[in-house]
């Protein structure tokens, strides 16, 4: 399937494009092409440029042997902005974890998930997480910092590099919260697409909610999939489990679902972890569907996955079974995903670091 264009620029306020280089990572060929004329040299070395750091995969611009020699040796120390592996691990179902050290010597993680037909990424947007869902092993290690548009599109480049083969799907839904990001998102869901060649409709930017966040992506008319955290259909049970959900009441995220859904036309994703006696009771799968009923919405069912610092339970398959009916005879769209990863701590909710 052929890329789904992005807009032809992302507005950053006070931002202009040339200063996001150096690194190069990330840029358009414009962006390089003007870059690489700033340096003395002809505009088509842009083109050279964008190829050598997204098909080749150069880590050095001293390795371009298209570029002239003496040049070669006056950029060499100007980053692409590759980062260096600190740790790989491979789970039985051949999901591989990476922890990649960034060029302050920060440390984050992605994932990558092959299956028959996909290779999917899953990349981190920040060093650590601040939202500290109760039930999630990232936000029990705190916040650092954003990551810059290079350190989000290297993470699909490395995975790609890896497995020896095209990435086919990306999602924003490792360390961090994308939308306190979002600047750097956009730049990277825009390079993903432009760049590296990955349909719009394959990238998927997944949030607990920050209140005016979701209706700025929606203005972007982009055709992306929205995934919204939810895991509680009401405000008392959301608190509980997301600490950081209690400024943003569930009716007033919802209702900004409900505009981004008239916006773009694309339906809204609900993912709901299910932890057993806490949130998979029948009653409050037929809340989340009251809440639910009236617009384009799909749910994630995901069965907990364990992590060691709470002791939450996954429901037995008769429970999820029992949730699942219940949603689909009140009509709401639903399905059940297993988490890929579980036993290299790769799966959702455990990503922390850790070489394990």
């Amino acid at each position: 399937m052929s890329a789904t264009p992005l807009l032809s620029a992302v507005n950053l306020p006070n931002t202009t494009q040339s200063e996001l280089i150096p690194p190069l990572l990330g840029a358009s060929v414009e962006e390089l092409t003007a870059w690489v004329q700033k340096q003395g040299q002809p505009g088509y070395r842009g083109k050279q440029l964008h190829n050598w750091i997204y098909d080749k995969g150069v880590r050095n611009l001293a390795d371009i042997s298209v570029f002239p020699k003496n040049w070669r040796e006056t950029v060499t120390d100007i980053p692409i902005g590759r980062s260096s592996l600190d740790y790989r691990s491979v789970a039985p179902d051949d999901t591989v974890k990476y922890l990649l050290k960034l060029a302050d010597g920060e440390i984050i993680e992605t994932v990558g998930i092959p299956s028959d037909k996909r290779l999917t990424v899953c990349v981190s947007t920040q060093v650590g997480c601040p939202m500290a869902c109760d039930f999630c092993a990232t936000g029990k290690g705190g916040y650092k910092r954003n990551l810059n548009r290079a350190e989000i599109v290297d993470q699909v480049l490395t995975v790609q590099e890896d497995f020896q083969q095209r990435v086919s799907n990306v999602v924003f839904m490792g360390l961090g919260e994308p939308l306190l990001n979002t600047e750097n998102v956009l730049l990277a869901l825009k390079c993903l697409n432009q760049d590296v060649g990955i349909g719009q409709r394959s990238l998927t930017v997944s949030t607990v909610g920050i209140r005016d966040r979701i209706r700025q992506l929606a203005e972007h008319h982009l055709q992306i999939t929205l995934a919204v955290s939810l895991h509680a259909p009401n405000q008392a049970l959301r608190e509980q489990l997301i600490p950081s959900a209690k400024p943003y009441p569930i009716e007033d995220l919802l209702a900004e679902c409900r505009e981004y859904v008239e916006i773009t036309g694309r339906r809204v994703s609900f993912e709901y972890i299910l932890l057993a006696g806490v949130n998979d009771l029948p009653e409050h799968a037929l809340e989340l569907s009251k809440r639910l009923r009236g617009f384009q919405s799909h749910v994630n069912l995901i069965p907990y996955n364990p992590i060691e610092e709470v002791d939450y339970k996954r429901p037995n398959r008769d429970r999820i079974q029992a949730f699942v009916n219940i949603l689909q005879e009140q009509n709401t769209a639903v399905s059940v995903r297993y988490s890929r990863g579980l036993e290299a701590d790769a799966a959702c909710g455990q990503l922390r670091t850790s070489k394990r």
